[in-house]
């Protein structure tokens, strides 16, 4: 019986130690040397939301709302004669119209992985240096004219009539009751 029993701890014990050993070298990421390196010079900057407008047939035919976000060699990106987030956005109104990345009349032949690379590549050549180590999209859409005109007319029917700070008997804004505001309002 005290066989049994010494078994039964033995293999527990056994068990739970492979399951330990096994997690934590599953768990622990591989990093080399030259990332880890990376990793420590890079800092993630935000972008701002740029429009870009879409030029074809002598007009615009709609607009590019893009936000990307940067992974930057901190160092660098500190040594710049102009700011980074105002030389990125100069530089994407470069690439993004000059170079026509996104086909509009074909959306299903876009390549991300090229887009990126392509900003990239584009980026760090007008900083004339290796500043950007990675683009990160946050925001890429498209829409046209006829896009924009039906936001912009929706947008103008849900307005609100405004509240009048003073009204017909010349009372302020501070002596009128919330409820006569509202049937001023209506």
């Amino acid at each position: 019986m005290l066989k049994l029993v010494v078994t039964g701890v033995w293999i527990c014990a056994v068990s739970l130690g492979s399951v330990y050993f096994s997690i934590q070298h599953a768990s622990t990421p591989i990093v080399s040397d030259a990332d880890a390196e990376r990793r420590a010079l890079q800092e993630y900057v935000s972008g701002e939301l740029i429009t870009v407008p879409v030029i074809a047939d002598g007009g615009v035919q709609g607009y590019f709302l893009t936000k990307l976000s940067f992974s930057v060699d901190r160092a660098k990106a500190k040594n710049l004669e102009v700011p980074l987030k105002e030389s990125v956005t100069n530089a994407l109104f470069d690439i993004l119209v000059g170079q026509r990345l996104i086909n509009i009349g074909d959306s299903s032949s876009f390549d991300l992985a090229h887009f990126k690379t392509a900003v990239k590549e584009g980026l760090n050549k007008q900083l004339r240096d290796e500043v950007i180590f990675e683009v990160l999209v946050e925001q890429l859409e498209y829409l046209s004219k006829t896009d924009v005109a039906r936001i912009a007319n929706s947008a103008n029917e849900k307005q609100r009539k405004p509240v009048p700070i003073v009204d017909k008997n010349g009372e302020t804004a501070h002596d009128v009751l919330p409820e006569k505001a509202a049937s001023a309002a209506n």
